[in-house]
């Protein structure tokens, strides 16, 4: 398989002959083989794993993103990724990186809701008056 990890403004690994993938999505750990019919899978944050014969076992760190298996082409776009080889230090990473920023994103959008509506709702005000 080729497996190409897309980043928004760059390609993070573009690796060839990739024996098997390990990703995380909401319903658990799914691995792909390179016969695996094709498929998409949302993915969350956490630890994207391949494997090859010239680097053995490589382990990523992931933001949350997508994962499209298209024949031998594998595609994973996701907004943050983390090379590393120390697995423990990788699941720090995307316990205090990935996760701690959708919190704080979940929060920023709940303020901007807020503010949208008061803006419409004192818009509407101002038209009928």
């Amino acid at each position: 398989m080729n497996l190409k990890i897309l980043l928004p403004f760059r390609v993070f690994a573009d690796t060839r002959d990739v024996m098997r993938i390990v990703a995380e999505s909401r319903e658990g750990a799914f691995g792909l083989l390179p016969q695996r019919l094709d498929c998409v899978m949302p993915l969350v944050p956490g630890i994207l794993i391949y494997e090859t014969a010239a680097d053995g076992e490589v382990c990523v760190a992931v933001d949350e993103g997508v994962l499209v298996k298209a024949g031998p082409d594998v595609l994973v776009s996701v907004r943050n990724a983390i090379g590393g080889t120390d697995l423990g230090a990788l699941r720090a990473a995307v316990d205090a990186e990935f996760v701690e920023l959708d919190e704080q994103e979940r929060s920023m959008r709940t303020a901007l809701a807020k503010l949208e509506s008061g803006f419409v709702r004192r818009f509407t005000a101002f038209e009928h008056e």
